[in-house]
């Protein structure tokens, strides 16, 4: 007994087209993988544990093709693409953290110098 189920869906023929060309340019072995895998990414996100929440990133593709050397010359200690975007993101993240905490630390430094308080 098999543990996959057949479905019929119907799409727009432009859907279709983009489908074909992502299977003509090697990406995907055929139309059913392309499917396959778009549903399985969105059913990853849609049931991700509840700690996390999955998010797209929209990347300028020099910025993509950077990461992808960066991952693949060692650079970057990411396992793939994903790995790299979320170290990066959360590098991205500490440090505009740091930046707020050190700018709050100044603004209560000001505060005090200006009640006349020592430092």
């Amino acid at each position: 007994m098999s543990d996959s189920s057949r479905i019929t869906i119907r799409l727009s023929q432009t859907a279709m087209e983009q489908m074909q060309k992502l299977v003509e340019s090697g990406e995907f072995k055929n139309i059913s993988d392309v499917v396959r895998t778009a549903i399985e990414r969105f059913l990853s996100e849609k049931f991700s544990p509840p700690n996390v929440e999955r998010v797209s990133v929209d990347l300028p593709k020099k910025t993509k093709d950077l990461l992808v050397e960066l991952v693949e010359s060692g650079e970057i200690e990411a396992v793939d693409m994903n790995d790299a975007i979320r170290l990066a993101v959360k590098e991205y993240v500490r440090r505009y953290i740091s930046q707020a905490a050190e700018n709050e630390i100044k603004k209560e430094i000001e505060k005090i110098k200006e009640q006349g308080g020592d430092i």
